[in-house]
């Protein structure tokens, strides 16, 4: 049976819930309509987030994402809803969404939309020498 767009977002036991990890999700083909226009948009988000006692689970996710394709939202506004959507379904001790606009009308957009939990406090940044990307499918 082919899949359709849901509103809803499954989640997942967190595997791992006594350690911070980052969980790094990119979604390149988010599609929207302008509320003006009616034209398309098209943006690359990316997710960063940090799980407590929930994973977002990425079937559903994608779902969740096709939702909005026929759906009239401005950039800062439907950035922030998806945000608000994953907080409350996942509960995370932090959460980043970032969402790259495409060009419209000359201008590209960007907004960043974050959430960190009450009392969370992040463990100091480890900084390791960058992998050699040679041969990466998403350089």
């Amino acid at each position: 049976m082919p899949s359709k767009p849901s509103t809803s977002l499954a989640t997942f036991p967190n595997p791992e819930s006594g350690r911070d990890y980052r969980v790094h999700i990119e979604i390149p083909e988010f599609t929207c309509l302008c509320p003006l226009t009616g034209q398309p948009d098209f943006a690359h988000f990316t997710l960063d987030y940090i799980p407590a006692k929930k994973n977002l689970e990425l079937k559903a996710l994608k779902l969740y994402m096709w939702s909005y394709r026929d759906q009239g939202a401005f950039h800062e506004a439907v950035t922030n809803k998806i945000l608000s959507d994953m907080v409350k379904a996942v509960q995370p001790r932090f959460m980043r969404l970032t969402a790259r606009w495409y060009v419209r009308g000359g201008i590209f957009t960007t907004v960043i939309a974050e959430h960190q939990a009450k009392g969370w406090k992040p463990q100091p940044a480890v900084h390791l020498p960058e992998l050699d990307r040679q041969g990466s499918v998403r350089g």
